[in-house]
Formats: structure tokens, sequence, C-alpha cells
């Protein structure tokens, strides 16, 4: 990887501008215009080094409820059901675990209802429901930035 693009990724996870041109900024610190770091970035993306530019929000600040949730999925019906949750758009993460519970996502949504109903939604769509859902109780952020 460039020189370059080390810097234009530590400037994304660290210095993100909040302006209308945050690209133009962020090119302007790293000496080049705003078409060329557009360019930079959307290699890097489609190189798989960048997976998704977007901000982070504290979706419990902001009066949503959110879920961690475990499901005991047989592996015949893993890409069913993996399929089906990722349709939902409260799921923000799904990921394999070798575990019997086999399959973690994060589900938000406006209330604790809304989680109840959307978790009842995807058992009935799968029929699966051994699915543990794991409430947040006490918050733990992990500062995933990486200083390239």
């Amino acid at each position: 990887m460039e020189h370059l693009d080390k810097k234009i990724l530590n400037m994304i996870q660290h210095e993100f501008p909040l302006d209308p041109k945050p690209f133009e900024i962020l090119g302007t610190k790293a000496g080049i215009d705003e078409d060329h770091i557009l360019e930079r970035i959307r290699n890097l993306k489609e190189s798989g080094i960048v997976r998704r530019i977007g901000a982070v929000l504290d979706t419990g600040v902001l009066g949503f409820a959110s879920t961690l949730c475990a499901a005991k999925v047989p592996v015949d019906m893993l890409d069913k059901f993996v399929s089906i949750v990722n349709s939902y758009e409260g799921v923000t993460h799904n990921y394999l675990r070798d575990n019997e519970y086999n399959v973690w996502f994060t589900l938000i949504a406006p209330t604790g209802e809304g989680i109840e109903k959307l978790l009842s939604d995807i058992s009935k769509e799968t029929d699966i429901t051994d699915i543990i859902t794991m409430s947040v109780k006490r918050r733990f952020k992990v500062d995933a930035r990486f200083k390239l």
C-alpha cells in the first residue's frame, strides 16, 4: 500500500470532516484534489481494504434499543438464515462463531418492543426459534481505529 493511501486511511479514521465537501477538505490536507482522493478511496474499496465509510452512532443516546443475538442454526440452514437476517434493516452486524450458537448478530430498533417484533419475524421466517438475546446493560466501546 502506498504512503498516500495510508495517509488517506488515517485521516478518514481520525479526522473525517463534518462538512458538505469532506473529500475536498481531505484532499487538500493530503495534497491532492477531490477527484483524486475519491479515486484513491474507490480503489481501496474495490480492493477490499475499505469495506465502508460511515458514521458510528450511539443508538442508546439516540433513544433506540439494541441487542446482541446468538442463534443456534443447523449447518444446512446457515445460508438461508444469514440471508434472511441480513435483509432486516435493523441488523448492523452478522457473523459466524465456532459455537453451538453459531450465528451472532446485532439488532437495533426504535423500542424494545420493536426488537421483540423483529426477532419474532426472523424466527417465523426462518423456522429458527433458539435465539438468545442479550440487551445492553453496560456499554463497552473498543476503539477500532488503526494507525497506518
